[in-house]
Formats: structure tokens, sequence, C-alpha cells
């Protein structure tokens, strides 16, 4: 993992390119940029939380809870979307940690590029693009239904708003869709300042609206006497496998916070906010989530629940039908913070894949009088209105957490490398560490106990996903993964971390606690998902993936400046 450690005659070898790194000491302003790729210092805590919250909350909510009470967990769905909210947290803490260390709008590629190497920087960089694409696109074909409902239907909107099916073909055209993007991409290209405001204004919406079903929800509940709670089948109606299924389902609901970690170089004080905007963002969200899921599961029996629409039902079951009006606008205002979240970060992260080297300088452009990666902002933009206008989305959907995930797991390896093998130069070595010798045998170590994490991690997660396979196989699998996580976990906390990774980035930054089993438990809870995520969306991930490859090979390997200037 240490560049110093590799054979200086394999430097041009393709192992040594696919691990080269960054500088691990960043100064205040992003390296290797100029005047022309600086992002402007505009972003305050409450900002941060705005995008936060607003990228997390998405329309999701106002149909998960409806899905998951009546299939998986019954009454206890609050206690699902607090277990998923424990397991988000891991991932928000090791986020915390290396945003406020590392101000990049990079995000989990940047931490991957510092302490993983160039290849798996591309990878979760190129996955992290196609899920804010997909993501958006999706969010927007879903905005013309609720739209729908305030003029009596589809068929009642404007033409020029009209879903139309091309003749001769399957294809369906959503101009209202592409219409809401082209609106959002115009707005992040008019600057931070004014893209942050909106979101603040259209997230404070969303929160009345969602406070809005909690107390009218609950007066309902204490007049009627919480009969969803008095149900024969009890708290627990599918027993606790159907709670923690149910909690696995709603995770994906916690999904967005990290949004606020692309957001880094334009937060003023990044050390202190961004582990404030993060952390706030996330107990607002599970606040709110539970709140939510517990009031509408006690007002309906979950065995009466309209999945479809759980919310708007269960008013207009207790004769407050006009409620049903005030749920769409809620999921209509949910959608809009969605998009413009899911449009945020994927610009941002352009721009610094192109800084690097490893995309053409065109997308690394910012524009001096708004200070927004504009030329990234409107790629973004394009691709996502042919997606969103024209293309079956839904097909594509369960591609969005595929990077997301990714990007949780790199962040978790991140923080064990930086605890216990941060990056050093060949002459800080000698310089810090007297006995050179002893000091790079504990680091091998340490770097084989991370492998054999990882490794161990994969194994226990195959092995209860891979369903096809003999009984046997899976618990030898299992087994074998077991004692690979163990082992090297256990010799983690018996070793001393490296005092000098304190001195990386901002010395004064938050602190991820409880290392190494809280970013283990993190890595274990993503990779799980990962590995229970459908094989026809791994194959559709993989094309991308490919493609990628193909682009890295023939364009980001031979331009990037880490290949020019050794680190």
């Amino acid at each position: 993992m240490d560049a110093p450690l590799l054979n200086k005659r394999a430097e041009h070898n393709g192992l040594y390119k696919l691990l080269r790194r960054k500088a691990a000491n960043v100064p205040e302003e992003a390296p290797h940029t100029s005047n022309d790729m600086q992002l402007i210092k505009a972003l305050d805590v409450s900002q941060l939380v705005s995008i936060g919250v607003g990228t997390t909350i998405g329309a999701g909510i106002f149909i998960l809870v409806g899905t998951v009470a009546k299939e998986q967990a019954g009454p206890s769905v609050s206690v699902s979307f607090f277990i998923a909210g424990l397991a988000a947290a891991l991932s928000a803490l090791c986020y915390a940690e290396l945003a406020s260390r590392y101000p990049s709008a990079g995000s989990a590629y940047h931490y991957a590029y510092t302490f993983l190497g160039e290849g798996f920087a591309w990878l979760v960089g190129w996955a992290l693009v196609l899920e804010y694409t997909v993501g958006g696109s999706t969010v927007a074909r879903g905005f013309s239904p609720n739209l729908a409902l305030f003029v009596g239907g589809q068929e009642k909107l404007p033409i020029w708003l009209m879903r139309q099916q091309i003749p001769g073909t399957n294809i369906i055209l959503d101009p209202c869709a592409g219409l809401l993007v082209v609106v959002v991409t115009l707005l992040l290209c008019a600057g931070i300042k004014e893209s942050a405001t909106a979101q603040t204004i259209m997230t404070a919406g969303l929160v009345l609206v969602l406070l809005f079903v909690i107390f009218v929800g609950s007066w309902i509940g204490f007049s009627t006497g919480w009969q969803g709670y008095k149900q024969a089948s009890g708290f627990l109606p599918f027993g606790l496998r159907g709670t923690l299924g149910g909690a696995a389902t709603v995770f994906f609901s916690y999904i967005g916070f990290d949004a606020v970690a692309s957001t880094a170089e334009e937060v003023k004080n990044p050390q202190r906010d961004l582990p404030l905007g993060i952390g706030l963002a996330l107990f607002i969200c599970g606040s709110l989530y539970m709140a939510v899921s517990a009031v509408v599961v006690g007002i309906v029996p979950y065995t009466q629940m309209n999945p479809d629409t759980p919310i708007s039902s269960a008013f207009s079951d207790h004769g407050v039908s006009w409620a049903m009006y005030i749920v769409a606008v809620g999921a209509m205002v949910a959608m809009l913070t969605t998009l413009l979240g899911s449009f945020l970060p994927q610009p941002r992260i352009l721009m610094t894949m192109s800084r690097d080297g490893l995309l053409p300088s065109i997308f690394g452009t910012v524009n001096k009088s708004t200070a927004v990666p504009v030329n990234s902002t409107l790629a973004t933009g394009l691709v996502a209105v042919l997606m969103s206008t024209s293309m079956d989305v839904d097909q594509l959907s369960g591609m969005v957490s595929v990077g997301t995930l990714m990007a949780f797991t790199v962040v978790g390896l991140c923080i064990l490398v930086l605890r216990y093998v941060p990056p050093l130069e060949e002459s800080s070595i000698a310089a810090s560490f007297p006995e050179e010798e002893e000091h790079e045998s504990k680091r091998f170590l340490a770097v084989l106990s991370i492998i054999s994490i990882f490794g161990g991690i994969l194994l226990v997660s195959l092995a209860s996903s891979f369903t096809f396979l003999a009984s046997w196989g899976r618990w030898m699998m299992g087994t074998v993964g077991l004692l690979l996580l163990i082992s090297g976990t256990v010799k983690l906390l018996i070793t001393k971390e490296v005092g000098i990774s304190h001195h990386f980035g901002h010395s004064n930054c938050f602190h991820c606690p409880f290392v190494p089993v809280l970013p283990v438990a993190s890595i274990l809870v993503n990779v799980y998902l990962l590995a229970n995520i459908g094989i026809s969306t791994w194959i559709r991930v993989s094309v991308w993936l490919i493609f990628g490859l193909l682009v890295y090979a023939f364009y980001g390997v031979h331009y990037s400046l880490s290949g020019r200037t050794r680190v």
C-alpha cells in the first residue's frame, strides 16, 4: 500500500500506476489547481444541514413506510429505521473525520486516491458519477404523477408537460422530468450560495410537511386509541428477522448525507462545520423517519396499509382526505430537494478528477463570476435530461445504491489505513522512526490485517447471500471469513496506532471514535448490502465500470498528474 515500499524499477508497470497516490499532506488549497479551478468558501453549518437533510429525505419515505411495515416489520417499522440509522452513523462518523481532515470536493474519490491508490479512486469516482446521474433522473420522472394529482390526472396536464409515447417504440417521453432537470441545473450554475439558499427553503418546507404528518397523525392516534399497536400478531409479527430485514431495506433511505462531504472545499470552517453538518443531518433525518413511521403504523394496522400511498391513505381512512394534497406537496418538495442534492456533488467529483488529470481539463474549469464548475454541471444536466426524458430509469434505479455503498466501504478502509498505515514519503520514514526496519515490519503486518479484515468480510457476506450454494460450502466460506475477520480485527486492536497519522491534513479535525471496531463494522454493513444487491443490477453496474476502466486505460492512466509527480 505504501509507494516507497514498491520497487523503484516497477514505477512504470501497471500495478504501480493503479496504486500511486496523491500527496498525503493536503494544503489549504487543493493541489494541482490553478486560479480558474478554485471554489469559494461560502457555506456554514446551517446550510450543510439543509443540504444533508434535503438530499437524504427523498420521496421514498412517503412510500417506504407502507411497504416495509406490511411486508417485513409490521408495527416495529420505527425500530427498523432506528437500526438502519445506527448503521448509517457508522459511515457518517468515518466521513466526518476524513471530510474535516481533507476538505476536498472529491469526497470518497479523494480519500481513496490519498490512501488506497489511483485505481481504487477511479472506480469509486466512476461509480458515484453513475449513482448521482441515475438517482437524479429517477427522481425527476416521479414528479409528473404527483403534479397530475392536483389537476385530475395525467391527461389533464398541459400537452408540453404530458407524458407521450413515441409511436412504434416503448419509449415514453416525460418532458416534465426534463424541464425539472433543466431548472435545477441552471440553479446550480448560478452559484453555491444561491443553490444552498434554495435547498434550505425547500428543506424547511419538507420538514414542515413531515411535522404536519407527525402532529395530525398523533392527534388521530390519541383519538382512536392507536389501533395499529393493538394487533393480535403483536409488535413483531414477522419476528426479529423481519425487523432486521426491514432495517436493511430502509438503510437506503439514509443515503444522501455524503453529499455534505462533497461541498467540503466550499465550507468556511470545515474542521468544525463538516462533522456538525453530517451528524445533525443524520440525526434529524433519523428522528423524522422514526416519528413518521411510528405514527402512521399506529393509526392504520399494518395489514390494512396501502403500500403505494401509506400516509395519504392513512389520513383518508380517518376522514382527513384533504391531507392527501399536503402529502403530495411534501412528496414533490422531497423530489426537488433530492434532485438538487443529487446533482450538487457530481460536478464537483468530475472537477476533482479533472484536476488530477484523469479527465480532460474542461471539466475542471470554475466559472469566475459564479465560482461553480459550470462545464461539469452542464454536462451532468445534459445527460440527466436525456435519461429522465426518454429512458425507463426504473430498471436502472437499483444501480443508485451501488456507488454509495462502494464509497462507504472505501471510506471505512481509508480510516483503517490512516490510523495504522498512513502514507509516508521515503524521506519522512527515517526522520520520524529511527528503527526503520522494525517500523516497516509493523506497517506490513498492519496491511495484512486490513487485507484479512476485508477478505473475511467479503467471504462472510457472500456466504450469507449465495443461497444457490450447498449449505456445507456456505458454512465453510462463512467460517473461514469469520476467522479472517476476527483475527485481523484483534491484530489491529493490539497494534498501536501510528501517531504520525494525526499530522496528515488538518490535525484539529474530528476524530472517528472506537477505531478499528467502528470502521470494521461500517465496512461489514456496506459489503453485506452490496452482496445482497440483485445479480441483474450487478451486471448493469459491471458494464458501466468496464466502460470506465477503458476510459481510464486509454486516457486517465496517461495524463494522471500523479504519474508526472511521484508521491
